[in-house]
């Protein structure tokens, strides 16, 4: 095949992918992102009041709590299948706060559950987080690392 040819056949797909491909309204979409992804961090901002004027706590301890309140309602929800249809109709606005993190790890885990606890469930549930989680720990033992650093020239006291 020649290059006039692969370039002129390359156009008719990329017309006939335009032509059957659904047509989003983007405006629409950044909408409902946006206004899902608040109503998360305002859940979260409400479970973080509740743990401080309700049962008194405070620091480290209130954002732990919070953050493994958050991650439950995630994989909770994700468990009975809501959170599949807050993502289908949120888009990015459920994937950004905690509880998208929690949905990315259990997803694959309910999905490969058939295929036995360690070949399904374990090798599984990290598929799509995995990435995240290792770059993350790989991340913070270099800033570490650096902040060590520093400190021993006297650069950070």
């Amino acid at each position: 095949m020649t290059g006039r040819n692969k370039e002129n056949l390359n156009v008719k797909y990329l017309d006939f992918v335009s032509s059957i491909c659904p047509k989003t309204n983007e405006k629409l979409t950044l909408l409902r992102a946006f206004w899902v992804g608040g109503v998360i961090c305002l859940i979260g901002q409400f479970v973080r009041y509740i743990l401080t004027f309700g049962v008194g706590l405070y620091g480290d301890e209130l954002a732990s709590v919070t953050s493994m309140i958050m991650i439950f309602l995630g994989s909770f929800l994700t468990g009975l299948g809501v959170y599949d249809r807050i993502g289908k109709y949120a888009g990015g606005g459920s994937i950004v706060p905690i509880t998208g993190f929690a949905n990315s790890v259990v997803s694959p885990a309910m999905e490969f559950k058939t295929e036995g606890y360690v070949y399904g469930l374990a090798a599984k549930m990290f598929t799509v987080a995995g990435p995240i989680i290792v770059f993350g720990v790989i991340g913070s033992v270099a800033t570490g690392i650096v902040y060590y650093v520093l400190g021993l020239f006297g650069v950070i006291v």
